[in-house]
């Protein structure tokens, strides 16, 4: 299982960025799909979620202002970021969990500063 997460970088604040993570190694149409990230400092956070029936949720933090959406075709789950603050600064990752293991991308920074 890999999962390749790219698309981060520096915005200012009230910036979009999107973030697209490819999978490869699994039936990608049939997993849930996560983001996380993770602040200097912090421990990694969930950020949201989209289940195999494109069911939605998200942290308190982001709603209303990231959208996590999925094209099975591409085996890609998205992220897309907009109204972004400078505490929304963290590594984010992928992640799906199949069968009790838990696998990861390897993050993608987003800096969100003026």
């Amino acid at each position: 299982v890999q999962l390749q997460a790219y698309g981060g970088g520096l915005v200012q604040p009230g910036g979009s960025l999107k973030l697209s993570c490819e999978a490869s190694g699994i039936i990608f149409s049939a997993e849930a799909m996560g983001w996380y990230r993770q602040a200097p400092g912090k421990q990694r956070e969930l950020v949201a979620t989209i289940a195999r029936n494109y069911r939605t949720n998200y942290v308190d933090s982001v709603k209303g202002r990231f959208t996590i959406s999925r094209d099975n075709a591409k085996n890609t789950v998205y992220l897309q970021m907009d109204s972004l603050k400078p505490e929304d600064t963290a590594v984010y990752y992928c992640n799906t969990q199949i069968s009790f293991l838990t696998y990861w991308g390897q993050g993608t920074l987003v800096t969100v500063s003026s």
